[in-house]
């Protein structure tokens, strides 16, 4: 059986985080400061949260090496990666803050142990115990969910996710080709002899 480990997961972070820079890219910058709904967080906003989405994995799993969340100060946390998301960007600072902590991040992952992925932590209260891998294998979902919301947020401005563009432009191709008439050899006929 395959095994799914560091380099997968990596692979796999790097492969997400490619397409949330080309969602970011698609945004017209002038369209950065758009809102979707009230109480929800602009683009500009909502990029730069991808972008330090990984700060609490980080702290858990590189800096603290936590074995349990009974005590872990989650406020200080998130007073933290508010300050790092508050910093106003252009959008080539956005994608380069994209790029590089993506990159960081996934060469990270890398680098990881199976018996690293394999340490177990607790939940505040002591228990539901999970892995390393598990809770890291959150860092992608958490980029995906966030990338939902753009590619929304993308129909909304008028523009079609550049996932949704290969789709349609690899159906294109196939009907295209079912389309198109059988060749015919030349000096030959398309009956079987």
């Amino acid at each position: 059986m395959p095994q799914y480990g560091a380099r997968e997961m990596a692979k796999a972070f790097r492969t997400v985080r490619g397409n949330t820079i080309q969602t970011a890219r698609d945004i017209p910058e002038e369209q950065y400061d758009f809102v979707p709904a009230p109480g929800t967080r602009s683009v500009s906003q909502l990029l730069r949260h991808i972008g330090y989405g990984v700060l609490i994995h980080y702290d858990f799993h590189r800096d603290k090496r936590l074995t349990t969340l009974a005590g872990y100060d989650f406020a200080a946390m998130g007073q933290r990666a508010g300050a790092a998301e508050g910093v106003a960007r252009s959008k080539d600072e956005i994608i380069a803050l994209l790029e590089t902590e993506g990159e960081q991040f996934a060469s990270w992952l890398e680098s990881l142990s199976p018996e690293f992925l394999d340490e177990v932590f607790t939940d505040p209260m002591g228990g539901n115990p999970r892995t390393r891998f598990e809770h890291l294998l959150g860092a992608k979902e958490h980029e995906m969910h966030h990338r939902g919301q753009l590619m929304l947020i993308q129909r909304m401005l008028g523009v079609v996710p550049h996932l949704t563009r290969a789709m349609q432009e690899r159906m294109a191709a196939r009907q295209r080709a079912q389309s198109a008439p059988a060749s015919v050899p030349a000096g030959g006929s398309t009956v079987p002899a």
